[in-house]
């Protein structure tokens, strides 16, 4: 189809969008119903399917990799050096890369010009097998579950994360006078109904919009009818058990999902005491793996994710209300580790 037709599709499905919100709000509908009258109206983004967890690593990562398989058998050039290979499969393994993790392992537990380790290996092959790496569930289902703690190559790396803007000139304060803090900016492509929804209902979650539309970005891309191979449904990609965990009848319709989403996001919330990267990490894989790894889980997938929301939002801790449930009892094991973990120390409570 001509570019120009695309686009006047576009705009034409947006023009009725609006026309269909505004009767909605002229109508006097609740504004769960305006939502879903709004969105009904707008054309649904291009879904692209999520590549499999192990392979959702850049290109420095598979580098690292490719140049650690070359030193271990010594080929493409490079002299066999076990030592060097172990530990560029241990960089890979920080940032969440399975196939570094099962190789590494491999080494380990085979002892091929390392000191062998099985305890280690054992859990360099659970995380493998938690992104699907066949032959690391095949490998775990034999040793059993992983003893001890994790080792130090699947923590989290440092991340920097880039500095937030400086504020704008007009906005700078008197001298003396302390500078305004930086505000997350919303995503420029959250369609205006959503955006009005979030603003509206964040506060009664003790949320912040940039938080919700941040995860909302990335789980979905805006998309109310997004549908994952897992079965995570709609704008907040709710799996059916934390939908029914939270109360909400019917994932699919927008308003149910946003609600049931920041209802989630808020026990993540008390239960993390306010860390984003814990929380974020929870919501992408589960509070349980972020216990189990005492910070943001070994997998590609999930530290990339953390990632992406700390750098919409900032790595700053997030108020929290400590009434909606006891803080997870690993807290003071995860503050220890080091990366990208750790923040919840400087949170408010609420």
């Amino acid at each position: 189809m001509p570019l120009f037709l695309t686009l006047r599709r576009r705009w034409t499905s947006l023009a009725g969008a609006l026309v269909i919100a505004t009767s909605a709000v002229a109508q006097g509908l609740p504004l769960d119903e305006q939502l879903a009258a709004s969105l009904a109206a707008l054309p649904a983004p291009l879904v692209v399917p999520r590549p499999p967890a192990s392979l959702v690593v850049d290109a420095q990562v598979q580098g690292w990799r490719r140049d650690a398989i070359a030193l271990e058998h010594g080929e493409n050039g490079f002299e066999r050096d076990p030592a060097r290979a172990a530990t560029l499969y241990c960089k890979a393994a920080q940032y969440g890369d399975a196939e570094a993790q099962f190789n590494l392992a491999w080494m380990l537990i085979n002892g091929r010009g390392i000191v062998r380790n099985d305890a280690q290996a054992a859990h360099l092959f659970a995380a493998a097998a938690e992104q699907g790496l066949a032959q690391a569930e095949r490998m775990i289902a034999s040793m059993g579950t992983p003893l001890g703690e994790p080792p130090p190559c699947l923590r989290p790396p440092a991340i920097e994360l880039p500095a937030p803007p400086k504020v704008a000139q007009a906005a700078a304060p008197r001298p003396g006078l302390p500078s305004p803090p930086w505000t997350p900016p919303l995503p420029a492509n959250a369609p205006p109904p959503i955006v009005n929804f979030v603003k509206l209902i964040a506060p009664d979650y003790k949320l912040t919009p940039a938080l919700v539309l941040a995860i909302m970005e990335t789980e979905s891309g805006f998309n109310s009818r997004a549908l994952s191979p897992k079965s995570a449904q709609g704008l907040m990609q709710l799996i059916p058990d934390t939908a029914a965990r939270f109360k909400v009848r019917n994932a699919m319709d927008p308003a149910q999902n946003i609600r049931g989403g920041m209802a989630y996001l808020r026990w993540l919330m008390a239960y993390f005491e306010g860390d984003v990267a814990l929380v974020a990490a929870g919501y992408n894989a589960g509070e349980r793996a972020v216990e189990r790894y005492h910070g943001v889980p070994p997998y590609a997938e999930t530290r990339l994710y953390v990632r992406r929301i700390l750098a919409s939002v900032g790595p700053t801790a997030h108020a929290f209300d400590a009434s909606v449930t006891p803080p997870s009892p690993a807290l003071g094991l995860m503050r220890r580790s080091t990366g990208i973990a750790g923040l919840g120390s400087n949170a408010q409570r609420r």
